[in-house]
């Protein structure tokens, strides 16, 4: 099994939220990052503030870690900053990758991620991805994300042409 996760990479989770209760949704994206030859480096709580996402996430790409999924955030409220904070550290978006989650997401009767603001691209050699924090989004996105996730890395990696 650790063979598989090394060739399909290194991957981080951030959970974007200020609730005590988000170490099932952590563990959701794990399993299903496992299940896809992911090795998991582990999962970072930060509360929805700016600088806490921003540090987070730079500190995964400094770290080179292939994926950072983080999860929350990326609702219509005033709270929801993670896309904002996302958009400053990408060099690349990869806007694909955002409508092909918020439209599996819609298709799939989960409002929150068919409304997520939430933005896919590079940073560094890292790809990034913001998710809906609920479990439905999760579920699906991940089904989704997955599949796509690997062909970048692959790309990132120089693995393909």
């Amino acid at each position: 099994m650790e063979i598989e996760a090394a060739t399909a990479g290194r991957a981080l989770v951030v959970i974007v939220d200020d609730r005590p209760d988000t170490d099932s949704i952590g563990q959701l994206v794990t399993e299903l990052l496992g299940e896809a030859g992911f090795l998991v480096d582990g999962i970072v709580a930060v509360a929805a503030d700016e600088v806490a996402i921003r540090n987070t996430l730079n500190t995964a790409v400094i770290g080179g870690v292939d994926l950072v999924v983080s999860v929350g955030g990326t609702g219509v409220s005033a709270r929801d900053v993670t896309p904002d904070v996302t958009a400053e550290i990408l060099d690349r978006e990869i806007p694909g990758i955002s409508e092909a989650l918020r439209s599996s997401g819609l298709s799939a009767g989960s409002l929150d991620a068919g409304l997520s603001r939430g933005l896919a691209g590079v940073s560094g050699s890292t790809l990034v991805v913001n998710l809906a924090s609920s479990r439905p989004a999760v579920r699906d996105g991940m089904a989704t994300l997955t599949l796509l996730a690997s062909h970048v890395i692959a790309e990132l990696s120089g693995l393909e042409g």
